[in-house]
Parts: C-alpha cells; structure tokens; sequence
C-alpha cells in the first residue's frame, strides 16, 4: 500500500476525523490477523490480539513518527501484543533437536517434495512452521510468506538483522528436521531414487 494513502487517512484522523480510522483497518486487518494467528495459532485469541493491535494503534496514532511504514509500525504492536497473550498464556516453547543436514540429504529432500501434490506440500510446510517456536514461526513467514526484508522484520520484532538472520537460518534447520521424516519414506520406497 501507498505510503502516502497511509498517512493522508492518519492525517484525517488526527484532524478529528474518527471514521477515517475504519479504511486503515480496513487495509491491514487481514495481514495483522493472518500474523497474529501464525504466533498465537489459535482463531480466538489472534482475533483477540488483533482487534487490541488496533485499538492501540489507533490510541497512539499521535507517537506515530513516521520513522517507518505505517504498516510496519502496526505489524510491530500486533507482533508484540501476541508476544504478550504468549507470556499471559504462559505457553511453553518446545524446541526440536535439529540433525546435521548433509547435502546428499538436502537433495533428496528437494526430489522428494517434488513427490508430493502441491496441495499436500503447502499444507505439509504450514504444519512444519507451526511446530516452530512462536517467534521463530513468525520470522519464517514474515520473510518467506510475506516477503519482508530482513530489516523491516528487525523493525517489527525488535530484534537486531544478525538475530534475524541467525533464526531464518536455524528456523530452516528446524523445518529441514520435520519435514524429513515425511519425505525420506517416499524415496525410500523407491530404492533411494525420488520419483
């Protein structure tokens, strides 16, 4: 979206203009829940978290600096509001013992997903990256699902462009892990050759 759509409506609204709010949510809705639902994987409680990202949003619209997008400003408050309801719900981070991947390996996983229907991959890799810790999970889909650069993630978790980096490479690890013990049957079946 036009930078400069946002900031006319956010100009709008801070003219008194209380309805002009409705088209910024009416933008960013979908992408806010959509994050939201991918760290906190539960319908309700990212429903929850979004609409209060909102409302924060719109409650420190006047801090709005307009250092960044306003879309990454957002992102960041709807990101550390699940980040929050994580701690309120006092969930625990169950972290999967990563092999080392050995480039035989990395290639059989490649023939071997070109196996599987599309259809089955995609909802195969959707399950690998809910088995992801939750902020790592969200760093994998900002940056492959959302095609975010590594620096607006930065922006939006707080987190320095070397973490993120670090985590997209572990995260990759991890669904390297998981996603292996789906694949290496259909090889296997075939005498160590992908169909």
């Amino acid at each position: 979206m036009n930078d400069n759509a946002d900031h006319l409506v956010i100009e709008k609204v801070l003219a008194g203009d209380l309805q002009a709010y409705g088209e910024l949510v009416e933008r960013y809705q979908d992408f806010v829940f959509t994050n939201c639902i991918r760290i906190l994987k539960s319908r309700e409680e990212a429903e929850e978290v979004a609409q209060d990202s909102f409302l924060k949003a719109f409650h420190s619209l006047k801090s709005f600096r307009g250092d960044s997008k306003f879309s990454t400003w957002l992102y960041r408050i709807a990101y550390h509001k699940s980040l929050d309801k994580l701690k309120k719900l006092n969930r625990e981070q169950h972290f999967q013992v990563v092999e080392e991947i050995t480039e035989s390996d990395s290639a059989g996983l490649e023939n071997g997903l070109d196996c599987l229907l599309r259809e089955e991959r995609m909802a195969l890799v959707e399950e690998a990256v809910k088995s992801l810790p939750e902020i790592d999970a969200a760093i994998i889909n900002y940056y492959y699902f959302d095609e975010l650069p590594v620096k607006e993630i930065a922006t939006i978790t707080a987190l320095s462009e070397d973490n993120i980096k670090i985590r997209l490479y572990r995260g990759r690890k991890q669904l390297f892990s998981y996603l292996k013990q789906y694949i290496n049957p259909e090889i296997s079946r075939n005498n160590g050759k992908a169909i």
